[in-house]
């Protein structure tokens, strides 16, 4: 487990020396319909009251790369920072979120698989809506080609047949929007939120940055095959969710090494090491589902955390918080993801 995330803590950015750094968040969407899943959906009533309340409290709308900068030249984001982003590509993005989105001259990133783009499997965009978005400043990245769950190997797929699907499939869609648009960045949206420690290092090692879907700030102590993201849809959508959010900062964490997503238990156990030097060890609290869990401080800046039952949601997170010392209002924020294997 340490050999494999020795290179995620590498990549964090914890010499960032002060826990009060500024904070930004990245907020993730799939749908803005009224006809779609209401679990990946906002409606566009929604997500204008969203891009208004921005705009109303002064928040820096900006784009992805402004973040994603900030944390491989580990120098400070902009503070009340906020960048937009979309999974999957879906035509209602074009339709619904674009007009709204260019009335408020907000920047935001799309990613996206070729593949699925190719096949239009599902209602998604075609290759001119994609282009004329990228002509009007959009970043278009990656999604992986197909679409598939990457973190673990599928049934009956060992680890070197893991790791050679899994490549392919992210450097076959790098090829294809590099082909298609022109598009270089390296950056890979994990599909489905989903990752490992072992697909961290994959990642890395490709020389991409990793974006997840697990919620909470970006800033010292993120990891770059990590990087989080608050959903913004569903439940999430309603303000008495998305307000709260945009006052948080990242738990500067200091060591992942007990922190890899796949668990061969459940409830799973999370050991991670912080600075705690902006919060009180005793102030933070972690949550499942909304219910607290028992907070174990194992030394003076290392916690453990697990649930008293087995977790049973599609999407399992325990979410720990702490109110910061030095910015009144503020809460630290970490979520972690879990992905269980037999």
């Amino acid at each position: 487990m340490n050999k494999l995330l020795a290179l995620t803590f590498a990549l964090a950015v914890v010499l960032c020396s002060s826990a009060t750094s500024n904070a930004a968040i990245i907020l993730q969407y799939h749908h803005v319909a009224t006809d779609t899943p209401r679990s990946t959906s906002v409606t566009p009533a929604e997500f204008r009251q969203q891009m208004q309340h921005l705009k109303d409290l002064g928040f820096q709308v900006v784009s992805l790369d402004v973040i994603i900068d900030g944390l491989t030249q580990q120098k400070p984001v902009p503070d009340n920072a906020v960048a937009i982003t979309f999974d999957d590509g879906f035509a209602n993005v074009f339709f619904n979120a674009r007009p709204i989105l260019k009335e408020f001259n907000y920047p935001y990133t799309m990613f996206l698989g070729p593949a699925l783009i190719d096949r239009r499997e599902g209602p998604v965009l075609s290759w001119s809506q994609i282009q004329t978005m990228q002509q009007e400043g959009v970043i278009i990245a990656n999604h992986s080609s197909y679409h598939h769950r990457l973190a673990v190997p599928n049934k009956g797929e060992n680890k070197a047949e893991w790791r050679q699907r899994v490549k392919t499939d992210i450097l076959l869609a790098q090829e294809q929007l590099e082909e298609k648009l022109g598009q270089q960045r390296k950056w890979l949206a994990y599909p489905y939120g989903d990752f490992s420690a072992e697909l961290e290092q994959l990642v890395s090692e490709l020389g991409f940055i990793g974006i997840g879907q697990q919620s909470g700030a970006v800033g010292p102590g993120v990891a770059l095959t990590r990087i989080p993201r608050y959903p913004s849809s569903s439940q999430f959508a309603a303000m008495k969710h998305f307000v709260p959010k945009l006052k948080t900062l990242a738990l500067p964490v200091t060591d992942y090494s007990k922190a890899d997503p796949v668990s061969r238990q459940n409830p799973p156990l999370l050991t991670l090491s912080v600075d705690s030097s902006d919060f009180k060890p005793k102030n933070l609290h972690c949550f499942f589902d909304g219910k607290a869990l028992p907070v174990k401080w194992l030394d003076a800046d290392t916690f453990s955390v697990q649930a008293t039952a087995p977790l049973k949601l599609y999407h399992n997170r325990y979410n720990c918080t702490a109110p910061s010392q030095s910015k009144p209002g503020y809460f630290y924020w970490f979520s972690q993801p879990w992905v269980f294997v037999d």
